[in-house]
């Protein structure tokens, strides 16, 4: 009997560089197990890309193995694009505009899948999922791959004695599909948003009337959330029209942010089946749409006891000297965190003073208008945390988390002191975050610590990323802009 060649991605690449350990390999048999058990067609391979966004191939069940033994070619240029989806490096060029030979001429970088990440999805009959970590063809690591830089900012942590521990808490919007805008003249670059209705009214905060008048909906997405095995805590009505709310135990950095990734592309998917249209756009361009926010917890696990390194030692105390060294470096790094917090334009359209929605960099006991708001119900509390309330729901959690991390980093190493936390987060004197896209990305430019840690490489990736972003909307002519000056010059 002929043994069939390897026709998908590279031949041996897992092996010949090293890629897995032991535990992989015997998860990838329980994985091509499972397939076989499952009666599974099809398997999704799914990599993060540089704005929290899947992208990937699906091949056929048959084909599992040998895209586990060798990857999946994906192309460069994929690296390459904006939140428009447009190319925006000189792919064509040498180096193709990232200055590296094995990035040009759109050649193809090996997603490989992480074999414990395996879900069958519930929504798509007789499809599975595998997320992936993506490499050049030289067995390195992809360098703009966000995953990468949250496990080496996870390792740096490892290196303090610590394990970081996240939290999320979520908001989004939810809308019945009216029309999906799929005609012809509607696939413009980026398309045509489609139009919708609302499930409820809003303004009814946490109101059980107006839970149970989006329960149906609720009812679809946790059944299927559940089902692939996602840690949800709480669901709620958020304050705003068909606005919703979810939270989900906390975990690993790693293991948070790659649940993030997979709730975030589920609930789109899920909700599309049904005829709805699931948003994690900050601040939705409906008439009375209310923002939606994302509020990271976070926590430090002593690595040797997985102890909460953030317990205070005493009632006098806010939160224990780590914790507060590691506040202060949040704090002290937040202008230049705030573009991967926040990494898109419409984000900054939440913030606003006396809010929920924190616009300066200060710290307080429960208070919810801080933006480092200290959970904490005394000494001995396992559950001591620090909530970062300015997180934008679209930000790419990968970056999210490593911002967080390498500032905290930075207060411990130095030994930082923050200021005293505030009663009055929104009183004057006090340096307010950066109000637009612009300032934060100048400010992540200047940063010598997310240089240091992320690397120049990274940083000026990210940056070209986000100044194309940019010029496209300083370059388009908008409603606020039209109604201002057409009439009156």
């Amino acid at each position: 009997m002929t043994v069939p060649k390897d026709t998908m991605g590279r031949t041996g690449f897992v092996e010949q560089y090293g890629l897995w350990t032991g535990a992989d390999a015997a998860d990838a048999e329980r994985v091509l197990a499972q397939i076989e058990e499952n009666d599974i067609e099809v398997i999704r391979l799914s990599f993060p890309d540089q704005h929290g966004i899947l992208r990937g191939k699906t091949v056929m069940a048959s084909e599992a193995a040998q895209a586990m033994r060798n990857g999946c070619g994906l192309t460069t240029t994929l690296l390459a694009k904006d939140t428009s989806h447009t190319t925006v490096f000189p792919v064509f060029t040498p180096g193709g505009g990232f200055g590296i030979p094995e990035m040009e001429n759109a050649g193809d970088f090996v997603a490989v899948p992480i074999p414990a990440s395996f879900r069958i999805l519930p929504w798509a009959p007789g499809t599975g999922w595998l997320l992936c970590d993506g490499y050049l063809d030289n067995g390195r690591e992809v360098p703009f791959s966000t995953r990468r830089i949250l496990k080496t900012a996870m390792q740096a942590m490892t290196d303090e004695g610590f394990d970081y521990i996240a939290g999320i808490e979520i908001e989004c919007h939810i809308y019945r599909l009216e029309d999906p805008m799929l005609r012809p003249e509607d696939a413009t670059q980026p398309a045509s948003p489609p139009k919708v209705s609302l499930l409820n009214h809003g303004f009814n905060y946490l109101t059980e009337q107006r839970m149970d008048e989006i329960d149906p909906v609720f009812e679809i997405v946790r059944r299927d959330l559940m089902a692939l095995g996602l840690p949800l805590r709480t669901i709620e009505s958020e304050f705003g029209a068909s606005q919703f709310e979810f939270t989900m135990a906390p975990a690993g950095g790693l293991e948070a942010a790659d649940n993030m990734i997979l709730f975030r592309s589920a609930v789109k998917q899920i909700c599309h089946r049904h005829g709805y249209h699931a948003t994690f756009m900050c601040r939705p361009g409906l008439a009375n749409a209310f923002a939606s926010g994302w509020h990271l917890h976070q926590s430090l696990a002593d690595a040797q006891t997985g102890d909460n390194a953030f317990m205070p030692p005493s009632t006098d105390d806010l939160i224990s000297e780590t914790g507060a060294r590691f506040a202060a470096g949040i704090l002290k790094n937040a202008a230049a965190a705030t573009a991967f917090t926040t990494p898109t334009l419409n984000g900054y359209k939440r913030y606003k003073p006396n809010s929920l929605a924190p616009d300066r960099a200060v710290w307080g006991r429960d208070n919810k208008g801080a933006m480092l708001r200290v959970v904490c119900a005394g000494p001995g509390d396992g559950a001591t945390r620090l909530e970062n309330r300015v997180g934008d729901p679209a930000a790419n959690p990968y970056l999210y988390l490593s911002s967080q991390i390498v500032s905290g980093l930075d207060g411990l190493r130095n030994k930082l002191e923050p200021p005293s936390p505030s009663s009055d987060p929104y009183a004057e004197g006090v340096e307010p975050l950066p109000t637009n896209l612009m300032d934060a990305i100048g400010a992540l430019d200047d940063s010598e610590l997310f240089r240091d840690a992320l690397g120049s490489q990274f940083i000026d990736y990210f940056l070209h990323i986000k100044r194309a972003e940019i010029t496209r909307f300083l370059s388009t002519v908008t409603d606020w802009e039209h109604r201002e000056y057409f009439e009156i010059f």
